[in-house]
């Protein structure tokens, strides 16, 4: 009697179209190619875990920017300042920052104008 691969099989396939759900036509339906698209998916899905956070940062720079010009800065100066004024602030609490507590960052901004004076 040959053997086959069974339950085995049945149970890959299973775990295969599960991943892939959702997925059109024979993205979906067809074992080779949702092995492909899942392996390309699965590609994607690292390389822009990455880019994400790339596309934050460029995020929290424009709006600190944004509100920095308001007070006569410019980003690099801004950030300048702060490194000399030895604020420890990330660009993501300085966004935050800027959005929702205007006067706190204005403090900042008026300290950070202080530090490039002297």
């Amino acid at each position: 009697m040959r053997t086959t691969k069974g339950a085995a099989r049945r149970q890959s396939k299973k775990r295969l179209f599960k991943r892939a759900k959702g997925f059109r036509g024979g993205r979906g339906n067809l074992t080779r190619t949702v092995k492909e698209t899942l392996l390309r998916s699965g590609a994607f899905a690292f390389r822009d875990r990455r880019v994400r956070k790339r596309e934050f940062r460029k995020l929290w720079i424009i709006r600190i920017n944004a509100a920095v010009k308001q007070h006569g800065l410019r980003y690099s100066e801004f950030i300048h300042g702060l490194n000399k004024a030895e604020i420890k602030l990330d660009r993501k609490s300085l966004s935050e920052m800027a959005i929702h507590d205007a006067a706190g960052f204005k403090q900042v901004c008026d300290k950070v104008k202080e530090t490039l004076a002297a």
